[in-house]
């Protein structure tokens, strides 16, 4: 049975990740910061411990000895209150884990890392792929950059395939996250919604299509020591998005810029290009967004 360590394994992509893996024949072992409030469903067994303490991952990674790694966790909201835990978590915690997998004795065959789209900030490319240089523009963007830094000191040591997920969303995100927030509202028949700068457009993939994508590139040996987009080739205006979510439910409800809501150094337009992966994975999964609103909207 392959056994496979999953970081983050109790939040919204970690949840989807397991249960897709167990389904598969994996033996899932979860790393989660603290013990989560409700059970993560199909995995062997739940470590926790802090990403950022050496001796901690080095005891971890000993134990489990894993042949697949899908490493998530992180602090992975860009409004985050704590900009120092953010780049403990997101920096040290990366630097820890990979120095304890690179010294234990048996080597994981694969290693996938996720940092994020936020890499590229404010692009004046319409389609943003792979060789345009970082520019983040938060901290949050800042951590990812650091962490893939991180990672190519490791590269020599292990097999690791570097993933750039633009905005994605789907059941069970948390509602601070835009999307969830507006099906929401939809959902209660609010008349209005309090949002932060309306003049922006993001490329929203679908959670499920994400997990697919991750679990993939763990046994695409072609993968390893590349770094990819992963996309849906398309902005989505945030007026179209709130449009689109009330047109499959049935109402009208108007959009009011909240001062207090608008971050400073928002990227303004996010838009990827997948070739890359989709060169190594032809046929991966692309949900449509009106496919994954409707989902959203029907599970409560």
């Amino acid at each position: 049975m392959k056994r496979t360590l999953v970081t983050g394994a109790a939040g919204f992509t970690g949840r989807y990740l397991v249960s897709l893996l167990a389904s598969r024949g994996h033996e899932v072992h979860g790393l989660v910061q603290q013990a989560p409030d409700r059970p993560v469903n199909d995995l062997t067994m739940l470590h926790v411990g802090d990403l950022a303490d050496g001796a901690a991952m080095r005891r971890l990674a000993a134990e489990v000895c894993p042949d697949y790694v899908i490493h998530l966790a992180a602090i992975a909201f860009v409004a985050h209150g704590d900009v120092e835990e953010m780049y403990r978590s997101n920096v040290l915690g990366t630097r820890q884990l990979l120095e304890a997998l690179a010294v234990v004795e048996k080597k994981p065959r694969s290693v996938v890392i996720a940092s994020s789209a936020n890499i590229y900030g404010n692009s004046r490319s319409d389609v943003v792929d792979e060789s345009m240089p970082p520019a983040p523009a938060n901290d949050y963007g800042v951590t990812k950059v650091a962490g893939e830094y991180v990672a190519s000191i490791y590269r020599e040591r292990l097999p690791i395939t570097i993933v750039r997920p633009f905005n994605y969303t789907g059941v069970g995100q948390g509602p601070e996250y835009l999307i969830p927030k507006i099906v929401r509202h939809v959902r209660d028949r609010a008349p209005t919604i309090e949002l932060g700068n309306l003049d922006v457009a993001r490329d929203f993939s679908d959670v499920r299509d994400v997990v697919e994508t991750y679990a993939r590139l763990l046994e695409t040996s072609a993968a390893s020591g590349e770094t990819y987009n992963m996309a849906s080739g398309q902005a989505i205006s945030l007026h179209h998005l709130i449009d689109l979510t009330c047109e499959l439910a049935g109402h009208r409800m108007t959009a009011i810029t909240n001062p207090a809501f608008v971050r400073l150094n928002e990227v303004q337009k996010m838009c990827g290009s997948s070739a890359k992966l989709d060169q190594v994975l032809p046929n991966r999964p692309k949900i449509a967004l009106r496919d994954t609103l409707q989902w959203m909207l029907e599970t409560a």
